[in-house]
């Protein structure tokens, strides 16, 4: 902190010149590099109302380092919003990274990703095949919902064995805590009228790949009683992506944002119905 402070400059003069100063004085001969990893990266966003560019100045003190060819790796994840915000960041940001799509694994990797980890000899429980089928349909094969899925099954299987009952798979539950935890915040940004065409979308067969304004408004010209406009569903659509619900590629068409989230949807609009037959 007190080198960064001793700098003179921007905030970027300074960091670049704090990480310079790092790789002049580690042991070069016993490494060969750093990776600086940022997850949930796509919530890194400039805001220029504020004056704050954070995202602008990770990306300038990085590309700075590279041109200089000091072995510093900067390493984003996140949702593909993520790739979005960098160019609006940087038009130069495309040419800094190599870009992976992670997507959901096959059948037999997702088989091993909730296997391997309880396979330690010391390991007081085991999925069977029927356990194993059960977490990976209602994951889908995605690894973030493979992990969630099976710590809750773990620990609440371990609670059931210590009281001598037979452990099985609290689908419901689960899925509850899951839209709780993960879903509701997300939810939570679109307004009554976003949350309409969020369920119009989540109706669409291709829900879960890519659509496209004029399925969207097709679909809703059937469904709803006050159908969206062409113009409408894009403004909309545009206004979902800023906060981080859908994205839109290369080819002008549009996904939803976050994994299984029109599985969600359905359920919220379930919800809703059976709430409003109730009253």
């Amino acid at each position: 902190m007190e080198r960064y402070n001793k700098v003179p400059g921007l905030p970027a003069d300074k960091l670049k010149a704090v990480l310079e100063f790092v790789w002049s004085v580690m042991p070069h001969g016993a490494i060969s590099g750093v990776i600086f990893a940022y997850d949930e990266a796509q919530t890194l966003a400039d805001h220029a109302e504020d004056k704050q560019f954070p995202l602008s100045l990770l990306l300038d003190v990085f590309q700075s380092l590279q041109r200089k060819e000091i072995p510093f790796m900067l390493v984003l994840t996140g949702l593909p919003t993520l790739s979005s915000k960098l160019v609006e960041a940087r038009t130069y940001s495309e040419r800094m990274f190599h870009t992976l799509f992670l997507k959901r694994l096959d059948a037999k990797d997702a088989r091993d990703a909730i296997l391997w980890p309880v396979q330690d000899g010391k390991c007081p429980i085991t999925f069977s095949d029927l356990t194993v089928a059960s977490i990976i349909e209602q994951t889908a094969g995605y690894p973030y919902f493979i992990q969630f899925f099976c710590r809750e099954v773990f620990d609440v299987w371990i609670a059931k064995m210590q009281r001598g009952e037979v452990p099985t798979v609290p689908t419901a539950d689960i899925t509850r805590k899951l839209d709780a935890d993960f879903f509701h915040g997300r939810w939570a940004r679109a307004t009554d009228r976003q949350r309409e065409l969020l369920q119009v979308v989540s109706s669409l067969p291709n829900a879960d790949q890519e659509f496209t304004v004029q399925e969207v408004v097709a679909a809703s010209n059937a469904d709803l009683k006050k159908p969206f406009t062409s113009s409408h569903v894009s403004q909309m659509l545009s206004t979902l992506a800023d906060v981080g619900l859908v994205y839109k590629n290369r080819h002008g068409k549009y996904s939803l944002a976050v994994p299984l989230l029109g599985q969600f949807i359905q359920r919220q609009k379930s919800s809703d119905l059976l709430l409003k037959a109730l009253e």
